[in-house]
């Protein structure tokens, strides 16, 4: 495997030439071999068609190392091989990535292999993880799935010997019949007996039991057979309906290293998290997620705190401010003076409000369960007098053969997976049954804003110019001042001016300030890009600007100088979702009442209400995620089933909290294993579809009730009067479960948008 690798220049890192070309062809194995063991020259020609990996060397001291990969943030199939080729080694003793900090962290052993050999490998695997193959599936996943559809052999087996012994005519001995019948209702009889000894009371099991002994003594084994396969069917379907993962809060700080960098008594160490004491002075490099809650000693820092907060920019944070665990040093590097660590952070907080949260465990086909188990007595009770009275154990059977349960308990969680696939067809992921009897429910949908009802990224709008600048000159400065800098707004900056095609220019000395701005030599002139505080401090006025272009004032905008003279501003936002205004219109127009509940600031929340047609009292803003928490609640105590709309690991407790919570398939690890409903889609129009969606199946719920309860009573009333054959009443019974399964079926027939 020929790899291409190129250094950027650090100062603690060897410069090596762009043209030299290295082949990764072994782990290391020992730090004794006269050789290099991780790279070789080579002059393969066709290395120059593989695509190079950009990377940085944040920080290396001794048996740990961590780099920048901005292509982790946007390739789960390259994250997981780039880890899969480093715990392969016997020389690494843990790797850690973070896609959303585009990092990889590597611990490895100093007695096995020396530093700058640890760096040229895991550059040399940075590379090769870009053209290794992705390991197949495991194939236990689908001999899983399968083993619940051998419950069915059995049934499915009688049936066919009595099939085969009966209308067929074929010669099946009846001991082999009646012993697989036998088999296969042993676990109706355990729970029946279950249910009888231990929990005193009759359940649906001890008439399935009954009805099942009862026409097999009348001699005609298609009728138990049958019976006992619908039986095992509704429960199979049943089982696959329920959540196949239970709700559970993920620990925050499981995003966060084990092991963290601390000061004490003038040295730096590497310790256990677990280990870190309030008072203990903790060092957070850039890149790296801040591990406790606790006042800045020293240094500065671009912190984003979207995962705590919802702040959709990142924020400065200095000496004597404090910062959280979870939130992400972007640049700068901090020394925190610990004071909560663990479940005392504010993080560990919201996993508790996640934890303590209600976890509703009824489902639609529990409902029906429950309905069809109040019909048991009396069906018994009328089946033994029709026994006593006639003699006739054909009628009694015929009566205890037509309870409508089964077909409740067919056609119900049919109906639910049904409407889980077609949803599942749609990108939209449905967890279980009561989260499409909430969804239908919902009369009040409360949205986060950042990265929700917003894209969650910073965009140009647009470029305001003084003095007589040119608008091309001022981008084509700026973007080369913000040139390979990592803020979302340096970002977008240049992302713009190259959609605008301007040049790209030569860039002298520079000095980037951390959340204020940049200077940099640019063609001779001296440039500043920045804050307005930053330009203000430089001692370039911004009057001309505000008295030329008054509606700036109060919009996000980044200020750019040349010569000590201002040449303008840019502006930039963070743009609604394409799909947000058709949303919140759609919800509106079924009567739902729509919220926005947020950590952002309340300016920024009230502009994008307006945009929007929500109402300004509906407006949450400047929210942390207890707070979230208790809008939910609220809102619930004052009557409203409400779904809460939110991507991040600060919306977990409002999604715990919600009558249904929804969450996209690209959000935080915790608010998808929180979320009832995930749009994988990362679409808000797939919350308009999956509420259409369980409103139909709430609709089918009710048609299939009554297909499995009309027939079936009309019939028992012909039984207990004037009589009705066992076979007669097994096919009004088991063609009215069928129809009703059918029907159960309709979502699965029209076609996934």
């Amino acid at each position: 495997m020929v790899v291409a690798l190129k250094l950027h220049s650090t100062a603690r890192q060897k410069t090596v030439k762009p043209s030299q070309r290295f082949t990764v062809v072994q782990p290391i194995h020992n730090d004794r071999e006269l050789s290099p063991p991780i790279a070789r020259r080579s002059t393969h020609s066709n290395v120059n068609n593989r695509a190079f990996v950009p990377y940085a060397i944040v920080h290396s001291t001794p048996g740990r190392l961590r780099l920048r990969v901005p292509r982790l943030a946007c390739d789960s199939h390259y994250l997981h091989r780039l880890q899969v080729l480093l715990e392969a080694d016997e020389c690494v003793a843990r790797v850690r990535i973070k896609a959303a900090a585009m990092s990889v962290s590597v611990n490895y052993h100093t007695d096995r292999v020396s530093d700058d050999r640890m760096r040229f490998y895991t550059i040399g695997l940075i590379q090769l993880a870009a053209t290794a193959i992705t390991p197949a599936p495991s194939p236990n996943a689908e001999s899983a799935s399968e083993s619940g559809w051998s419950q069915l052999k059995l049934p499915a087996f009688a049936t066919l010997l009595a099939l085969l012994a009966g209308p067929v005519g074929w010669s099946v001995p009846t001991a082999a019949i009646i012993g697989t019948i036998a088999a296969g209702s042993l676990p109706i009889a355990k729970n029946a007996l279950s249910s009888i000894w231990q929990d005193k009371r009759l359940n649906i099991d001890c008439l399935d039991l009954m009805a099942l002994v009862l026409t097999t003594l009348q001699g005609n084994p298609l009728t138990p057979s049958t019976i006992l396969l619908l039986h095992k069917l509704g429960d199979l379907i049943r089982d696959r309906t329920a959540r196949t993962s239970t709700r559970q809060a993920l620990e925050l700080i499981d995003s966060l290293d084990r092991f963290v960098w601390v000061e004490r008594d003038g040295s730096k160490d590497q310790i256990p998290l677990d280990r870190v004491n309030p008072g203990d002075t903790v060092i957070v490099y850039p890149g790296e997620q801040i591990p406790v809650d606790g006042k800045i000693l020293r240094g500065r820092a671009s912190i984003d705190q979207q995962k705590l907060t919802g702040e959709s920019m990142p924020v400065m944070r200095e000496v004597g401010q404090t910062v959280y665990a979870s939130t992400l040093v972007r640049e700068g590097q901090l020394y925190i003076l610990t004071e909560q660590t663990g479940a005392d952070t504010r993080a560990g907080q919201s996993v508790k409000l996640v934890q303590n949260a209600p976890v509703g465990d009824t489902r639609m086909e529990d409902h029906a369960a429950r309905l069809a188990e109040k019909a048991i007595l009396p069906a018994l009770c009328v089946s033994t007098g029709v026994l006593l009275v006639t003699g006739s154990m054909a009628r009694a059977a015929a009566i205890l053969t037509l309870d409508f349960m089964t077909g409740i308990r067919v056609s119900v969680p049919t109906t639910v997976l049904a409407s889980m696939t077609a949803a599942a067809r749609r990108g939209i992921l449905i967890r279980s049954g009561h989260s499409l009897e909430q969804l239908a429910r919902v009369d009040a949908v409360v949205f986060d804003k950042t990265g929700t009802l917003t894209q969650g990224d910073a965009i140009v709008t647009g470029v305001r110019t003084v003095n007589g600048a040119d608008p091309q000159r001022l981008l084509e400065l700026a973007a080369t001042a913000e040139k390979r800098l990592t803020h979302p707004v340096a970002s977008a900056v240049v992302r713009y001016a190259r959609s605008q095609d301007v040049a790209d220019l030569e860039r002298g000395e520079w000095e980037y300030q951390v959340g204020l701005g940049v200077r940099a030599d640019i063609d001779g002139e001296d440039v500043r890009v920045g804050s307005d505080r930053f330009l203000r401090g430089e001692g370039i006025s911004l009057e001309s600007l505000e008295r030329e272009h008054p509606d700036i004032q109060g919009t996000s905008s980044i200020y750019v100088a040349s010569n000590g003279r201002l040449l303008g501003a840019i502006q930039y936002t963070d743009p609604l979702r394409p799909e947000t205004q058709a949303t919140i219109e759609a919800l509106q127009a079924r009567g739902v009442e729509i919220h926005i509940l947020t950590g952002d600031r309340r300016h920024r929340a009230l502009t994008v209400a307006k945009e929007l047609g929500i109402d300004p009292d509906k407006v949450h803003a400047d929210a942390f995620p207890e707070q979230k928490a208790t809008v939910v609640r609220q809102l619930h105590e004052d009557g409203k089933t409400v779904a809460f709309v939110g991507d991040g690991i600060n919306d977990s407790a409002a999604l715990a909290y919600a009558d249904v919570s929804v969450s996209f398939g690209d959000g935080s690890e915790v608010a998808r294993e929180t979320a009832d409903v995930v749009l994988m889609e990362n679409d808000l129009e797939s919350l308009v579809k999956a509420i259409a969606l369980a409103k139909q199946t709430q609709q089918l719920i009710g048609e299939n009730t009554r297909l499995s309860v009309i027939p079936n009573v009309a019939a028992l009333s012909f039984a207990t009067t004037v009589g009705l054959h066992p076979l007669l009443a097994a096919v009004v019974h088991n063609g009215s479960a069928i129809a009703a399964g059918v029907n159960g079926l309709r979502p699965l027939m029209s076609k996934a948008e």
